[in-house]
């Protein structure tokens, strides 16, 4: 496979040498063909270079990074956010299953986040990031759809469409509305964490329940929850107490 054509777009120009120096050293299979510092460079440079991978700063003057990806919904490349804030958007980046690395930058999380994009490079079923949900996540107060990654590429959930999560080991079994079910190779406190003001509730250390969807609560042996699709989860007694709290709060 030829070297992945990369640039990189940071308005700091000490970050920018930085990733280069990062990409020259530890990263062969990449190779930057040029480098930009605000959205607008970037948004002529991705024009004129037709990059495999991109480096983009979020935060930024005269227009974030979010800003450059809004002109280009359908493109075929991918991305690896750095920025230095840890905030709001971030959760709409994981929502998006989209990799990011915080500044400053360690060079085990950029190497492993290059690994990320090779491996979707080589496997059969690559597709590119739909930036059109990413945005919508960005645009939104509570990200909307949760991007799913299947053996087929990627799956975007609705997340009223998700009854609940169960542990498998490093991975989660998603229960969904239609009956389906996705195996997902994440672990289920990657979920919790990312939808713990969803509605969401650790009932058990295997199981993540949509309140939203819970049926009854079933007073046997410890304590048990039953939902929508006639499953029963268990609940762990240190949590009964929290779990009630959360459906009055929920029904009023």
């Amino acid at each position: 496979m030829d070297p992945l054509k990369t640039i990189i777009v940071d308005d700091e120009k000490d970050a920018v040498n930085f990733i280069h120096s990062i990409v020259n050293e530890y990263c062969p299979k990449l190779e930057v063909v040029g480098t930009a510092h605000s959205a607008k460079e970037g948004s002529k440079l991705i024009i004129d270079k037709n990059p495999d991978l991109v480096f983009l700063d979020v935060e930024m003057p005269q227009g974030s990074g979010f800003d450059l990806l809004a002109n280009f919904p359908g493109k075929a490349f991918d991305v690896i956010f750095i920025t230095a804030f840890n905030h709001y958007a971030i959760k709409a980046i994981k929502f998006s299953a989209v990799d990011y690395i915080l500044k400053p930058i360690n060079i085990n999380e950029f190497i492993s986040a290059v690994d990320k994009v090779l491996d979707k490079k080589n496997s059969n079923q690559h597709r590119h990031t739909d930036f059109t949900t990413l945005l919508e996540n960005v645009r939104s107060t509570l990200p909307g759809k949760l991007a799913i990654p299947t053996s087929e590429g990627m799956e975007y959930l609705n997340t009223k469409e998700i009854i609940r999560i169960e542990a498998d080991r490093s991975y989660s079994w998603f229960y969904l509305m239609d009956r389906r079910k996705l195996l997902v190779s994440r672990n289920l406190k990657e979920y919790q964490e990312l939808l713990s003001d969803r509605n969401f509730f650790r009932t058990h250390n295997s199981h993540l329940i949509n309140l939203e969807h819970v049926k009854k609560y079933i007073r046997h042996e410890g304590g048990a929850i039953e939902l929508v699709d006639g499953s029963q989860v268990p609940i762990s007694r240190g949590k009964k107490d929290l779990f009630l709290l959360q459906m009055a709060k929920l029904s009023r």
